[in-house]
């Protein structure tokens, strides 16, 4: 009777268990009785009231993660005020200060032993930011010169795999040090193609997620 008097609860509930699990033990290894267990109470008609199947519960793990992001960078994307340039900053900004990064920091997955997040993080990345957020802003920026390419489409998957995929300690484990050195040869890259992207509150910001990532890991080892 609670679920149905609660189902936001419940739901909730069951995506913060799954995507705990999921991190853990990985996609693969996790099964519906494996949540059940971690629910505390609730049955397995709960959960299959609300989610279909686990690839449906991924999902909703994957949108929960990110909730409200799409809110705010669409709300960038469409501000007359700023410069393409600008804008794409500012987009990166935000994209660092969203509060979902500091709890996959936390957590530090290794996510090539999660392919099924991997593959959903991909996903999002070519099939909706890339041409909802990342070109139509790389565009403008072409149109008001503030941003010098030929190659739109491929300068934004390129701008979205790099920092998303290349410079993520969680795909690709390294030091701190390494990928921050990694992130200011990228800086110099974009610079040579007339787009300088990252400022220094932002470096600032990735090493703090960083070394929350890299404390994370220490302390299980």
């Amino acid at each position: 009777m609670a679920r149905n008097k609660y189902p936001e609860e419940t739901v909730n509930q069951i995506l913060t268990v799954s995507l705990n699990l999921f991190i853990q033990k990985g996609y693969e290894q996790t099964s519906i009785q494996d949540i059940i267990n971690e629910l505390g109470g609730l049955t397995k008609g709960a959960v299959y009231h609300h989610f279909k199947s686990k690839e449906e519960i991924l999902q909703a793990v994957t949108e929960h993660l990110f909730k409200g992001v799409d809110e705010m960078l669409s709300g960038v994307r469409d501000d007359n005020g700023l410069t393409g340039l600008e804008k794409l900053r500012k987009i990166s900004q935000v994209s660092l200060d969203n509060p979902a990064h500091d709890e996959m920091a936390s957590a530090a997955p290794n996510l090539l032993r999660n392919p099924k997040l991997l593959a959903a993080q991909i996903e999002n990345i070519i099939e909706k930011a890339v041409p909802l957020y990342i070109q139509p802003i790389i565009e403008q920026g072409m149109r008001d010169g503030s941003i010098r390419t030929d190659y739109p489409r491929e300068l934004s998957e390129a701008l979205m795999i790099l920092t998303n995929i290349w410079l993520n300690p969680m795909v690709i484990p390294a030091s701190p040090e390494a990928v921050l050195r990694k992130l200011r040869f990228f800086n110099e890259i974009l610079k040579g193609l007339g787009l300088e992207l990252f400022e220094e509150q932002m470096f600032q910001r990735y090493e703090k997620l960083l070394r929350m990532s890299a404390s994370k890991v220490s302390i299980e080892n």
